[in-house]
């Protein structure tokens, strides 16, 4: 009887700690962050996000972004938290939050919106998942959310730890929200939008943009797609018309000033940043190149490059830095975090390759509840910048793979080739139409390939066929 009582006692305080009120419904719900551990966590996440998939360079769009985004955030039920809002580098078509106050859209949903009324919609939709703490919700459920990496296999959990992956806070990234999220999340992004003097009904000309092109995730980019994160009904899209008022036809949508401040921005893969033609990665920056086998997945980042073979039972990092340490004291240093983590050294060698100094060590490390890994880890040091693949499979599958992590390493030398380094990026361009041109003859007289008229036409909410109102704004690429 003595013993139960501060039981209990303990039960029930923790069963408070576990409460809090939600700062939208003002109902208690159960969540094991506190505001302040999830502005912190946020903090943690805004930099990892921008390490992993790179902020674009744009301090005008920015700015732009900025603006519209923190005058949203006054609308809504939590305006002191420290408020962000960024446009990444990544193609992909998608928006999201993250806890605490960090709102991300890439210049891929820039790209396929229309008006200034659509952005405000999805920066209101993703304010409103932060305001009603959707993600620390679920968080809270789970504890520990599970990473959707590329690689699904055997050698997932030490693929991402390398290829700093594993962290609590890209995995926010991952989480899927659950329809009643999603349907409240458009009610107050409906909210804050017509609060701000925007027409909300720009909300559902981008969801139906979204559901005509599909998810934009694609194999090549580890950021996944809008619908990936925040899937699309039917049903959710009719919720938010039933969520419009008459009067709404009267406040802005700003198709024009949205079109002016977008045009020129880099739409597709970036090739000043890396890419892959004809089974060669080529980066034109970095001035390097090396070879892709066949069939396998490459993922580019700003901080690393990630293969990974087709059964993704194997895989290569590739990340490089620039320093004073030969290839030797470089690897040494990376084997610090090899070791920490149980790693026993199998071998070493010293060679050169393609006139480049190369030193490589070969190791085996335990995982807890899955079989162990080999890793091979190749350093090589051009000019001042030293770069590490990083070579790892399951132990009784490593020569399976092995012929395949010796041909990327041993392709690896500068990049000499002007015609693969003076690649330039396609542009989003403005043309006015005459009111007798088809889109697609717009499209033609662009130069554009007939392969993307059908996602261009899409991202202006046209028909292919369909002939533009006289002074319209089209979206083309060049």
């Amino acid at each position: 009887m003595t013993r139960t009582k501060p039981l209990a006692l303990a039960l029930l305080c923790l069963a408070a700690l576990s409460c809090a009120v939600n700062p939208v419904t003002g109902k208690k719900e159960f969540m094991l962050y506190s505001e302040s551990q999830e502005i912190e966590l946020g903090k943690q996440t805004d930099s990892e996000v921008a390490a992993t998939y790179g902020v674009y360079d744009d301090a005008a769009l920015q700015a732009y972004i900025g603006r519209l985004g923190t005058a949203l955030a006054a609308k809504g039920q939590r305006p002191a938290l420290p408020w962000r809002f960024t446009v990444l580098d990544s193609p992909v078509v998608n928006a999201f939050a993250v806890p605490g106050g960090a709102v991300y859209v890439t210049r891929g949903i820039l790209a396929m919106m229309n008006s200034e009324a659509e952005l405000a919609a999805v920066l209101g939709h993703e304010i409103g998942h932060v305001n009603a703490r959707h993600s620390m919700s679920q968080m809270s459920k789970q504890q520990v959310a599970t990473l959707g990496l590329v690689v699904g296999s055997v050698i997932s959990k030490k693929f991402a730890q390398y290829a700093g992956l594993a962290g609590t806070g890209l995995q926010v990234l991952f989480l899927k929200f659950s329809r009643d999220d999603e349907n409240q999340a458009d009610s107050l992004g409906v909210d804050y939008s017509r609060a701000a003097g925007f027409n909300p009904a720009d909300m559902a000309a981008t969801f139906a943009s979204l559901q005509k092109f599909g998810d934009l995730s694609g194999q090549t980019n580890s950021l996944p797609g809008f619908l990936s994160t925040h899937p699309l009904t039917a049903d959710r899209i009719a919720h938010v018309q039933s969520l419009l008022k008459p009067e709404d036809q009267k406040l802005a949508r700003r198709p024009e000033a949205y079109l002016q401040t977008v045009q020129n921005v880099v739409v597709g893969d970036d090739p000043r940043q890396g890419y892959v033609e004809n089974g060669v990665f080529y980066h034109p920056g970095l001035r390097f190149q090396f070879t892709v086998p066949s069939g396998w997945t490459v993922n580019n980042m700003p901080a690393q490059v990630v293969l990974v073979a087709a059964d993704q039972n194997g895989g290569v990092i590739m990340q490089g830095g620039k320093t004073t340490d030969t290839a030797e004291e470089f690897a040494k240093k990376q084997a610090a975090q090899i070791t920490q983590s149980g790693g026993t050294l199998l071998g070493e060698n010293r060679t050169t390759i393609n006139g480049l100094a190369c030193y490589e060590q070969a190791y085996q490390i335990p995982q807890q509840d899955a079989a162990a890994i080999r890793m091979s880890l190749s350093c090589l040091k051009k000019g001042d910048w030293v770069y590490a693949f990083q070579a790892m499979s399951a132990v009784d599958g490593y020569s399976k793979y092995a012929p395949d992590f010796q041909r990327i390493v041993a392709s690896f030398r500068d990049l000499a080739d002007a015609s693969k380094i003076n690649r330039a990026p396609k542009r989003l361009a403005l043309v006015k139409a005459n009111g007798r041109d088809s889109l697609q003859a717009i499209f033609k007289a662009a130069g554009m390939p007939e392969k993307s008229w059908p996602q261009f036409a899409v991202w202006n909410a046209l028909d292919v066929t369909a002939v533009p109102a006289a002074g319209r704004l089209v979206k083309v690429v060049k």
